[in-house]
């Protein structure tokens, strides 16, 4: 489960670094070429100033001028740009250096230089100007005409500046974002690694529960910290449930192979008795017969056993089933499955009463488990009441629910096997006396089937009435 971890952190980090190198590229490609245009821009303009200067210096002194050298010099200072001005052939006759002899003095700029910027009105390169500088630089230029608006031209403008100075700033500004984005992408990292380690949790959780599954212990389930409707959601919720079904089938499997061999222990203790008494001779040949007759009684009894439990356990399966779930009439039901019980009821010369509505109720419910729960109450009724006595069947609503009520006359429950009268196997001294057939799983069904229906049954046994009420959810509230 590491490894998804990892994996999961090791793409997300991948991501996060790609986009930021992207954005990073792209900041500094856009944003470099952002600084040189505004800064090439800002030359120009100071070129336009400095030839408006030099065309009004003009009309009353020369370019060469102390007092516009001062005052290009003042506005290289203030801009960090190279200024220099030069006559109508190029020649540089001011410059905004104030060193005592300035090198560009004198210095000429090529013909091909000056008709550009007579052509264009303007001139725009990245250029040494014909060896004037060591390096190429950006320069920006402007004619110096002799009036506002006259075609004379009496010199020229050169404004020029080093990309690394241009990028001074820029440097700076770039050093403080690359520690900023250091610090974001740092935190990114961080995020991503708890992310992950909070994405990976269930699945390692889910490995670490499956391996206790495959050991026997399927108590552990796993946190559910996300939204159920969300996809890890919906898979740690489908997961724990998948535990619940695993725990109760191996509940039901301890319980399966737990209660058999405790019902089998007697009736084989019993022929394995009977048996060796009649092969050693213990039991005389005169007796046999009814050892034999005994041995035979109790092999059916354990048929009845094995049979039972296999219908208790595909009853109880399908029980817990809600796809099997419909509505029905539940009185057209019971009418049905009391009629299954009418010869019965006439040879103990039983009277039934049964007390059912005219109208119909209908519930939402397995119905062929209902159908086992009517049959076993009835059949308990039937089987424990006295003869002559009466059988009541009664069916209401209240509050939502139906009740089913299944009342007998006869030999009353001991009010200590009364909390004990749904439990597997457990048979009261009176259905010890009257069943010699049963193995005591009648009434556990019952209450198993009610059980995986969210539903409740109640018994109550007093002055020879023994009265069985079970509830069912209504299909439509009336």
């Amino acid at each position: 489960m590491k490894s998804i971890y990892l994996r999961s952190f090791a793409a997300t980090a991948a991501t996060v670094t790609m986009c930021f190198l992207i954005i990073a590229l792209s900041f500094v490609g856009i944003g470099r070429s952002y600084v040189i245009s505004e800064y090439r821009e800002s030359m120009e303009h100071t070129a336009q100033e400095v030839a408006r200067m030099a065309m009004a210096v003009s009309h009353g002194d020369s370019l060469s001028s102390w007092l516009l050298g001062m005052s290009i010099s003042s506005i290289a200072e203030a801009t960090g740009d190279h200024v220099f001005i030069t006559d109508a052939e190029g020649t540089v006759l001011t410059c905004s250096d104030r060193a005592p002899v300035c090198e560009h003095l004198g210095m000429r700029v090529s013909e091909e230089t000056l008709v550009s910027v007579r052509e264009a009105g303007k001139y725009d390169e990245r250029t040494d100007l014909g060896g004037m500088y060591p390096l190429a630089r950006y320069v920006a230029a402007m004619p110096v005409l002799s009036s506002p608006g006259s075609e004379e031209l009496i010199g020229y403008v050169f404004v020029s500046n080093a990309s690394d100075n241009m990028l001074g700033g820029w440097s700076a500004f770039l050093m403080m974002a690359a520690i900023v984005a250091l610090g974001v992408f740092c935190a990114a990292l961080l995020v991503s690694l708890l992310y992950s380690k909070h994405l990976a949790r269930p699945l390692d959780e889910m490995a670490s529960a499956s391996r206790k599954f495959a050991k026997g212990d399927f108590s552990v389930r796993v946190r559910q910290t996300d939204d159920p409707s969300s996809e890890m959601g919906m898979l740690i919720d489908s997961f724990n449930r998948m535990a619940d079904s695993l725990e109760q089938s191996e509940k039901r499997r301890s319980e399966f192979i737990g209660n058999i061999s405790h019902e089998l222990r007697t009736p084989m203790t019993t022929i394995s008795g009977f048996a060796d008494g009649i092969l050693d001779g213990t039991i005389p040949p005169g007796e046999q017969d009814k050892y034999l007759r005994a041995i035979r009684d109790e092999t059916k009894r354990l048929s009845r056993l094995v049979r039972e439990m296999l219908s208790l356990s595909q009853t109880r399966a399908r029980a817990s089933d809600a796809s099997r779930r419909t509505v029905f009439d539940l009185t057209e039901l019971i009418l049905q499955t009391l009629l299954s019980f009418e010869g019965r009821a006439t040879k103990k010369d039983l009277d039934v009463d049964p007390q059912l509505p005219d109208n119909h109720i209908l519930v939402r419910a397995d119905k062929d488990a209902i159908t086992q729960v009517i049959y076993n109450l009835l059949d308990n009724a039937v089987k424990f009441a006295a003869p002559g006595s009466c059988l009541v069947l009664r069916l209401y609503k209240e509050r939502g629910k139906a009740y089913v009520s299944v009342k007998d006359f006869g030999e009353t429950i001991p009010p200590d096997d009364l909390p004990f009268i749904f439990d597997r196997f457990h048979k009261s001294d009176r259905s010890r006396s009257m069943d010699k057939e049963g193995v005591g799983l009648g009434l556990y069904l019952v209450k198993t089937i009610l059980t995986s229906h969210d539903e409740d049954i109640a018994v109550k046994s007093e002055n020879g009435a023994t009265e069985f009420v079970f509830t069912l959810a209504l299909a439509e509230q009336e």
